[in-house]
């Protein structure tokens, strides 16, 4: 697999702004949003991470766990409003002919971004930022959510774009990357209790409490 260089230099991109790593709000999976609620928040489209956060890593399909809660999702935002953003599927470097772009498009009822740097590169960004520009309606960075599971590409994406919701996912469907994120988990940590945020009871509205309290 091609190292991901944007990924491996945020390390040191954190040395100077260290909150680059903070998401929004940090859930298990995609079931605690409420999608609806986001939308009449003025939130009118999503960038989606793939492996581990809708799929399994390396599959094209849905979890099958999540069907309901991307299904509402996508009558919510519409569609055309929800990208995946994998760094794998779409990519030039890995998916180069853009068929495992197609075939997790076809799986998932939504496009999937074709970039040609890994997250969370600006080059990415201005991809994501061009799919967006480009709708009939079009959408702008503080009207987006991104959600995914890996703090050094989706939220520090996020972050780098200064407009969206960071949602960080912590569940994993299959167990993978257990070293990279144990040291995301505690980066998190350090940097949430050096920083301390104060709670933030906009973004809590978004979650469904009732899955929320199953993590307590």
């Amino acid at each position: 697999m091609p190292l991901n260089i944007p990924g491996l230099l945020v390390p040191f991109h954190l040395l100077v702004n260290p909150r680059l790593v903070l998401p929004s709000i940090a859930i298990k999976d995609i079931r605690q949003l409420d999608f609806h609620a986001l939308r009449r928040a003025g939130y009118r489209g999503a960038v989606f991470d793939k492996d581990n956060c809708l799929t399994i890593p390396h599959k094209d399909h849905l979890v099958p766990e999540l069907q309901d809660a991307w299904a509402e999702c996508r009558a919510a935002f519409g569609p055309d409003h929800v990208l995946v953003v994998s760094n794998s599927a779409g990519t030039r470097q890995q998916d180069a002919g853009a068929i495992q772009a197609e075939a997790v498009g076809h799986a998932l009822g939504v496009p999937v971004l074709c970039h040609t740097s890994y997250k969370p590169s600006y080059s990415c960004i201005a991809d994501i930022r061009a799919y967006f520009a480009s709708l009939p309606n079009p959408v702008r960075d503080d009207e987006l959510v991104v959600v995914g599971d890996r703090v050094f590409t989706d939220v520090v994406m996020a972050r780098r774009m200064k407009g969206p919701l960071a949602v960080w996912t912590t569940g994993m469907w299959q167990r993978e990357a257990l070293l990279m994120r144990g040291m995301e988990h505690g980066l998190v940590n350090v940097v949430r209790r050096w920083a301390k945020p104060a709670d933030d009871p906009t973004t809590r509205a978004f979650v469904r409490q009732s899955v929320l309290d199953l993590e307590k």
